[in-house]
């Protein structure tokens, strides 16, 4: 099990909170972000993880010399900013399978990985994204599925009473995605998600596991309260 995970963000929503360092260090339960992340990786079986790095890297690269972790461990840098679909597409030049996971490093969604992959399998999907279903909210888009599962429409940002929301773990298939050829800066939600969505080759892999977003100040307080219990 290959995993990329995007950890280049600068956590801009959240520097009032944690200061300059990027999204995944910051310390929730008393370790940083990307451990906790890591953690749940390692009782996931990955085998290898690709780290796209990019807004002060040197201050993850450093926490990373002191950690040990069952996994292999590469590491991509951006030199510049490159959108969510650059740093996939920087990170699967190191990818060695052919159907890769994407996780966002702001993110926990404990998805059964192995379970996800056998629907990928099964779907013969050219990506897969991890689904969650969700009351009143407004700070997501809304994925529309048929009852295949299929990927039908994604809907803009705004009030809703409930629906399916994109979670942010993705299975690609790294030929179909490079083959697209969208260059090394762009969006992977709007250039390549939305973008191509009518070839009918996306499928939504519905869970209803935990689920959080530190990228706001009041989500970053509820993971504080969530992990903590999650360790005891």
């Amino acid at each position: 099990m290959e995993c990329i995970v995007l950890a280049g963000g600068l956590g801009t929503r959240l520097q009032s909170t944690i200061g300059a360092m990027p999204k995944c260090m910051a310390m929730v339960a008393g370790q940083p972000f990307l451990f906790h992340l890591f953690r749940y990786l390692e009782t996931q079986k990955c085998t290898r993880v690709i780290l796209s790095l990019g807004y002060m890297h040197q201050m993850v690269e450093n926490w990373l010399i002191g950690t040990d972790w069952e996994f292999e461990i590469e590491i991509v840098i951006e030199k510049e900013p490159l959108g969510t679909g650059g740093g996939i597409a920087l990170a699967m030049q190191k990818a060695r399978a052919q159907h890769v996971f994407v996780l966002n490093g702001d993110t926990m969604f404990h998805v059964d990985l192995n379970a996800m992959s056998a629907f990928h399998s099964s779907h013969k999907s050219c990506t897969t994204l991890a689904l969650k279903s969700m009351e009143h909210f407004e700070r997501y888009g809304l994925v529309e599925i048929d009852e295949r599962h299929c990927v039908q429409s994604f809907q803009e940002k705004k009030f809703y009473a409930h629906g399916l929301i994109n979670g942010g773990v993705y299975i690609i298939d790294k030929k179909h995605f490079e083959e697209k050829n969208l260059g090394t800066q762009f969006s992977f939600e709007k250039d390549y998600l939305e973008r191509f969505v009518f070839e009918k080759l996306f499928f939504g892999f519905e869970t209803a596991n935990y689920f959080i977003d530190i990228g706001v100040p009041e989500d970053y307080a509820q993971a504080q309260i969530d992990f903590v219990k999650t360790e005891n």
